[in-house]
């Protein structure tokens, strides 16, 4: 989240300190891939240059090391530039620059999760009487681990796209220390809680929702765009049982015939050409589909995650991913293709997705998939012990919301403790350098090498 800044800092003055600002900053800019002549930061307003008095007493988040160093100045005279909008705007011009609404707008109804970065909270509209989930991701934090193409990339693609089986993206903004993600809030929760409710759906259940998942991803790919940690923390259900493909923090856009190799999703999720570090394409996310299926109709994943890609790979390489005999044919068929070890022979399009026979007699028309209800979400959202399965062992409270910049957001009646919001979870954070497994409680985090 941050700490408090160095207690020792100076007011900056004079010509020569001007100038040793400003060399500062295209210092530690050129470090994020920007190039800023230096006549731009001598033109720059004293009040931009400097930072406002006020701004310089305010609290600061702790700034790394390797950030101080990259700037070239100490940490009195990055506090005054680490708060000014006009260059933060320059390398993050994907959110707009504004100030966040005040409680007579906003009320913070309580909290979503607990992410890498900083809360997801639950968030109501006045103006608008809607409910939403507000994502608060730290600049200091994405600018230590690295991720801020990563980070403008989420909103590019979700703004991209319009599909009722993908969480819409509502609005995105940045003040002068946070960036926020306002998406859908659905309030039903993930299919992993009910999942861990239920042990395994039926292959009625499992068929809806392979039908509304390989829709999604055949509309992402058409446009280009690898998911690449499908998941069932990320699909969120509406009040209809029908699910949302969420967080798109992973997601990038990837042409035909292009390639990536970064090694990134959830473990246990990913295909063996990601855990090999590539060259890998869209097909990687079908073999994700394949993991989550298996897993929805068996109550457990084809291979326990390691605790390495490189352990995990050999495990998935001597697999053979036999299908068990409580599968009828077509579903075995289905999930056979689509965990075929080769990307090039695996099934990766929704046309040949849905010449299945495991779909035989169900409509792939968007509108008629979503008309019936899936019961068994709503008879599982009722159940007492949904509210501890969605919490995993977590405590929240909103005392950590104090330090950030967006205390009026909090509304008069706002109590300490607020209880987690246990029926809904939305967009992940963006991916830390860590790995949790299923087993383990807590928020879960995703491998990113």
């Amino acid at each position: 989240m941050g700490a408090d800044g160095s207690k020792n800092r100076k007011k900056a003055s004079g010509a020569g300190e001007d100038e040793h600002i400003s060399s500062g900053w295209r210092g530690f800019l050129s470090g994020v891939g920007l190039s800023i002549p230096a006549s731009v930061c001598r033109l720059a307003p004293p009040a931009l240059r400097l930072g406002h008095h006020r701004m310089l007493q305010s609290k600061a988040p702790e700034v790394p090391e390797h950030v101080l160093r990259l700037a070239g100045v100490g940490p009195g005279k990055l506090r005054a530039e680490w708060c000014l909008p006009g260059f933060v705007t320059m390398f993050l011009p994907e959110f707009p620059h504004r100030s966040v609404p005040g409680h007579e707008y906003f009320q913070v109804l309580g909290y979503i999760a607990k992410g890498s970065f900083g809360p997801i909270l639950k968030v109501k509209d006045k103006t608008r009487q809607k409910t939403f989930a507000v994502k608060v991701i730290p600049k200091s934090e994405i600018l230590r681990l690295g991720v801020l193409d990563q980070s403008k990339e989420e909103v590019i693609v979700q703004r991209q796209i319009c599909h009722p089986f993908i969480l819409d993206l509502q609005d995105c903004w940045q003040t002068q220390r946070h960036l926020y993600i306002m998406c859908d809030y659905c309030s039903t929760g993930d299919l992993y809680t009910y999942w861990q409710m239920i042990g395994q759906f039926s292959e009625d259940t499992v068929r809806v929702f392979a039908a509304e998942l390989g829709c999604a991803l055949g509309f992402l790919h058409d446009f280009g765009i690898i998911h690449r940690d499908v998941k069932m923390e990320n699909i969120l259900l509406n009040d209809n049982g029908h699910l949302r493909l969420a967080d798109f923090g992973l997601s990038r856009r990837l042409e035909r015939g292009g390639r990536a190799f970064t090694i990134c999703g959830t473990i246990q999720y990913m295909a063996p050409e990601v855990l090999s570090g590539g060259p890998y394409n869209h097909a990687a996310d079908w073999w994700s589909l394949g993991i989550l299926l298996f897993s929805l109709a068996t109550g457990k994943f084809p291979v326990p995650p390691e605790p390495d890609h490189c352990s995990m790979l050999r495990k998935v390489r001597s697999f053979p991913y036999e299908m068990p005999l409580s599968f009828s044919p077509p579903l075995s068929l289905l999930i056979t293709e689509l965990l075929c070890q080769n990307p090039s022979r695996r099934l990766k399009t929704l046309d040949r997705f849905k010449r299945q026979t495991f779909f035989h007699g169900i409509s792939f028309d968007l509108d008629r998939l979503q008309r019936q209800p899936v019961e068994v979400i709503l008879e599982l959202r009722e159940r007492p012990d949904r509210v501890a399965k969605a919490r995993r062992g977590l405590t929240l409270s909103l005392q950590p919301l104090r330090d950030f910049d967006f205390d009026l957001l909090l509304s008069p009646p706002a109590t300490p403790e607020t209880q987690l919001d246990a029926g809904a979870r939305t967009a992940a954070p963006l991916p830390g350098p860590a790995v949790k497994h299923p087993q383990e409680k807590g928020p879960r985090r995703e491998v990113f090498v």
